[in-house]
C-alpha cells in the first residue's frame, strides 16, 4: 500500500511523511504541491492516524476541492465518506449552520449575493440620510468587507481602523448594515468566517468540540489568507497542532484582495518548532526559465527563500528572450508574428498565452490576433469591446455619429444616473411614437412640453442633450480624439468609476482612456465605429485551440508551453498607482507578479517592452521596468535596440480623466514633442502597403500625409502615412 510514496520525489516524501506536528510546505512554482497535499491526506488515513472525519482540509476554489477530493479517492481505492473538504466559505458555512442560534442566526439564514449586498446597504445608508451619489454604496460596502477581512466586527473597528467614508460614519454604517442583515436572518459572504471567528473565540465548548473533531488540518495556498481566515485556523490548531499549510510566499499577488503575505512569514512564530519542507524541483519549466524568475525574485526581502531547479528531461532550454521594440503597436506585430511562426512549427495555440499586467493592454493583442486570423479567447474577462465601460462609451460616440441610434441613446440617457427612470422612457418612446422620431429628437420634445415631470430629472436631460450639440460642435473644429476625452469627462461617466471604490474601477478608467488612445490610430469617428463594428464580428464560433490572453493575476495557477509578457515598462509594470498606494511592500508584490509570470512558461518565454506610446494621438517615451535590469543576464538574450528618446505632449489641457501625468524623464530636459519617424521613401500611388489592423492594400490617392488606401479586406480607408509601412 505504501506504492504511492514511491511515486514522490525526496523533498516531496519528506512533507507526505511528516505527519505530526506544524509543517509548512514552501512550494515553489510547478513543484507538485497538489501532489503533496492529497497524498499527505490519502497517508494520514492509509495510516490510520485519523478517520476522514477528522481531518479538515482547505482550498480556495471548489474546482481544487474536487481535484483533491477525486485524487484522495484514487489513492485510496474507493471514495472517501465525511470529509470536511472544501473552501474557507463552504466550511465556515457548514460550521455556522450548526451554530446560527448563538449568533441570532436561525440554520436556514440566507447568504447574499452581491447585489443583494448592495441594495440591502443603499437602503442602510438612505434611512441614514447619507448622500449616496456622492457616497456610492459600493465603496462603502468595499470598506465594510475589508474589515471583514480583518476579522473586525462593527464593535471592533478603532479609530485607527476606522475609514472617512461618508464623512467618518463608517463604523454606524457598518453596524447598521449588520443588524439589517440579522433581522432579515441573512449573512454576506465575508460575515460566514467573520461569525465563526467571533464563535471560537467567544464560545469555548464549541471550540473543544472542533478541536476534538478535526485531528489533522491540510491548508493549500496559505499565502493567500486574509487575517479572518488566519484566525480561523489558529483557533481550530491550537489543539492538536498538526497543521499541514501549503504555499509559495513568492506567488503572494492578492494583497488587493486582502491577502495577507505575513501569514506565511510568521508561520514558524505562530507554530514554533514547525518543520519547514522547500519544494524545489520544478517539473514545468526549463532551466534559463526557473534560473530568471529566481535572479529576479532573490531582490525581495519579505521571503522565506528557495531556488528552483528543473526537473525536466530537457532541462536547459532557451534563454529568456527581451524584446525592445519602438512601439505598442510594433510590439503587437511582433507577438503575433512570433505566434504564427510557432504555429507553423507544430506549437498548438492552446500552449501559447499573452500575459499583460493591466486589462487595458489586451486591445493591441486582440486586434492583432483578429487581423491575422488567430482565434483567442480572454481569460477571466470579456474582450476589450465587450466590456461594461467600453460598450458604455461606444453608445456615447455612436449616438454623436448617428443621432437616430435609439438603441444607443437609450442606452447611455441614464448613464450615469440621471433620474431617468422607466416612467420617464415610456414617455420619451410614446413621444418617439406618435412623431416618428428618434428618442433624442423625443427627449428633446418632451423636454418642450414638460412630459418629464420631476424636475431634476428635466434639468440632467437638458445638459445632457446640450452636452451633445456641444460635442457636435467640437468635432469639426477640435478632432474626434480631444472631443472623445471631453465627452467622457464632462458627461459624468469618468466620475461615474472615479467614485466608485470597487477594485474593478481604476482598471475600467484605464480602458475608457485606451479606448480614447485607439481613436487617434483613425481619421474620423466614423472610421473608428465602423472598425469596432468589424472588430465585433469576429468569429466567436470558430472551433479548435485558441491562444490565450489575460492579466497576470488572472494567470496564476495555469502553465503554457511559450508565453508572452508584454508591457514591462516603469508605471505600467511595475504599476505606478501600485507604488504610489503601498510603496516597497507594493514593490515586492508587483516582483512577485513577474515570477508568477516568468513561471507560467515552460519552454519559451518572450518579455518585451516598448520605447515609446503613443497617448491620445501623441507620442510619449517609455523607460523599461526595473524588472529587467533584475534579470539574471546570463539567462536572457537581448533582441532589437529601439532608440529611447523621451517625449511627451499633451493634446488635454486642465484637468479631469484625461489630463496626462509625464513619465519620469530619461535625462534633464530631454522633453520635446517629435511626430514618430518618417518612414523611409515618399509613398507612390499603387504603392502596396500593409497596416497593423487592416492587413494589405494599395494607395490610391495622397494628400500631403494622408493616404486614400483599397485595403484587400477592409475596403477604402484614409490614414496618416505614419501607420502603415510598404509591404
Amino acid at each position: 500500500m505504501t506504492d504511492y510514496l514511491d511515486r514522490l520525489n525526496p523533498e516531496q516524501r519528506a512533507a507526505v511523511e511528516a505527519v505530526d506536528g506544524p509543517l509548512l510546505v514552501l512550494a515553489g512554482a510547478g513543484t507538485g504541491k497538489t501532489r503533496v497535499l492529497t497524498t499527505r491526506f490519502a497517508h494520514i488515513l492509509l495510516q490510520g492516524k485519523a478517520f476522514p472525519s477528522q481531518v479538515l482540509a482547505v482550498t480556495f476554489t471548489n474546482k481544487a476541492a474536487r481535484e483533491m477530493r477525486e485524487r484522495v479517492a484514487a489513492i485510496l481505492g474507493q471514495p472517501a465518506e465525511g470529509l470536511w473538504l472544501g473552501t474557507f466559505h463552504a466550511l465556515a458555512a457548514r460550521m455556522l449552520r450548526r451554530h446560527a442560534e448563538e449568533i441570532g442566526l436561525t440554520s436556514n439564514f440566507t447568504i447574499l449575493d452581491t447585489d443583494d449586498q448592495a441594495r440591502l446597504l443603499k437602503q442602510v445608508m438612505e434611512a441614514a440620510n447619507i448622500d449616496t451619489k456622492r457616497w456610492p454604496p459600493n465603496g462603502m460596502m468595499g470598506v465594510i468587507q475589508r474589515w471583514k477581512d480583518r476579522g473586525l466586527a462593527p464593535e471592533a473597528v478603532t479609530p485607527a481602523e476606522d475609514s472617512d467614508y461618508a464623512n467618518g460614519r463608517g463604523t454606524e454604517l457598518y453596524a447598521a448594515y449588520q443588524d439589517r442583515l440579522k433581522a432579515l436572518n441573512a449573512c454576506d459572504f465575508g460575515d460566514l468566517l467573520l461569525h465563526v471567528v467571533t464563535l471560537l473565540r467567544t464560545k469555548p465548548d464549541i471550540l473543544a468540540e472542533y478541536h476534538r473533531r478535526f485531528r489533522y488540518i491540510l491548508v493549500d495556498e496559505y499565502q493567500d489568507t486574509n487575517l479572518v481566515q488566519y484566525y480561523w485556523l489558529r483557533l481550530l490548531a491550537q489543539q492538536h497542532r498538526n497543521i499541514c499549510c501549503v504555499g509559495d510566499d513568492d506567488q503572494s499577488i492578492y494583497s488587493w484582495r486582502g491577502a495577507e503575505i505575513e501569514n506565511i512569514l510568521r508561520f514558524e512564530k505562530d507554530f514554533p518548532g514547525a518543520q519547514i519542507v522547500r519544494l524545489e524541483s520544478n517539473y514545468r519549466s526549463t532551466r534559463h526559465i526557473l534560473a530568471a524568475a529566481s535572479g529576479l525574485i532573490a531582490k525581495n526581502t519579505g521571503r522565506l527563500g528557495k531556488t528552483l531547479r528543473s526537473g525536466r528531461a530537457d532541462a536547459e532550454g532557451e534563454k529568456v528572450r527581451i524584446v525592445s521594440l519602438w512601439d505598442s503597436e510594433e510590439e503587437a506585430r511582433m507577438v503575433g508574428e512570433r505566434i504564427e511562426a510557432a504555429r507553423r512549427s507544430g506549437t498548438s495555440l492552446g500552449e501559447i498565452a499573452i500575459l499583460v499586467r493591466a486589462g487595458f493592454q489586451t486591445r493591441a493583442f486582440e486586434e492583432r490576433l483578429i487581423l491575422l486570423g488567430l482565434p483567442y479567447r480572454v481569460v477571466g474577462g470579456a474582450r476589450f469591446y465587450e466590456r461594461q465601460e467600453i460598450r458604455d462609451a461606444l453608445a456615447y460616440f455612436r449616438v454623436m455619429a448617428q443621432p437616430a441610434d435609439d438603441l444607443a441613446f437609450e442606452r447611455i440617457v441614464n448613464v450615469p444616473k440621471r433620474g431617468l427612470g422607466d416612467t420617464a422612457m415610456r414617455e420619451m418612446h410614446a413621444v418617439a411614437r406618435a412623431e416618428g422620431i428618434p428618442l433624442s429628437l423625443a427627449a428633446a420634445r418632451a423636454l418642450e412640453t414638460g412630459a418629464i415631470k420631476q424636475a431634476k430629472a428635466r434639468e440632467a436631460l437638458r445638459e445632457l442633450l446640450q452636452g451633445f450639440e456641444r460635442w457636435r460642435a467640437m468635432l469639426p473644429v477640435e478632432g474626434h480624439v480631444v472631443m472623445a476625452a471631453t465627452l467622457i469627462d464632462e458627461s459624468g461617466y469618468a466620475a461615474m468609476w472615479q467614485q466608485d471604490k470597487s477594485p474593478e474601477a481604476p482598471g475600467r478608467l484605464d480602458n475608457l482612456k485606451e479606448l480614447v488612445r485607439a481613436m487617434g490610430e483613425f481619421e474620423s469617428l466614423a472610421g473608428f465605429l465602423e472598425h469596432v463594428a468589424l472588430v465585433m464580428e469576429n468569429d466567436e464560433a470558430a472551433e479548435g485551440e485558441r491562444c490565450s490572453l489575460m492579466t497576470l493575476h488572472a494567470a496564476k495557477g495555469l502553465e503554457f508551453d511559450m508565453v508572452f509578457l508584454p508591457g514591462w515598462e516603469e508605471g505600467l509594470f511595475p504599476s505606478q498607482r501600485s507604488l504610489d498606494e503601498g510603496g516597497e511592500k507594493a514593490l515586492e508584490e508587483e516582483r512577485r507578479l513577474a515570477y508568477v509570470g516568468i513561471t507560467r512558461a515552460r519552454r519559451v518565454a518572450v518579455i518585451s517592452h516598448a520605447a515609446n506610446r503613443r497617448i491620445y494621438g501623441n507620442w510619449t517615451s517609455s523607460i523599461p521596468s526595473r524588472f529587467l535590469d533584475e534579470l539574471p543576464a546570463n539567462e536572457v538574450v537581448a533582441e532589437g535596440g529601439a532608440q529611447r528618446e523621451a517625449r511627451s505632449h499633451s493634446v488635454f489641457a486642465g484637468g479631469g480623466l484625461f489630463a496626462q501625468r509625464p513619465r519620469r524623464t530619461i535625462e534633464a530636459g530631454a522633453w520635446e514633442v517629435k511626430e514618430r519617424p518618417p518612414k523611409e521613401g515618399a509613398f507612390q500611388v499603387g504603392e502596396r502597403i500593409f497596416h497593423q489592423k487592416f492587413g494589405y492594400g494599395r494607395i490610391t490617392a495622397i494628400e500631403e500625409n494622408r493616404l486614400d488606401i483599397d485595403f484587400e479586406k477592409a475596403g477604402q480607408k484614409r490614414l496618416l502615412d505614419s501607420f502603415v509601412e510598404k509591404a
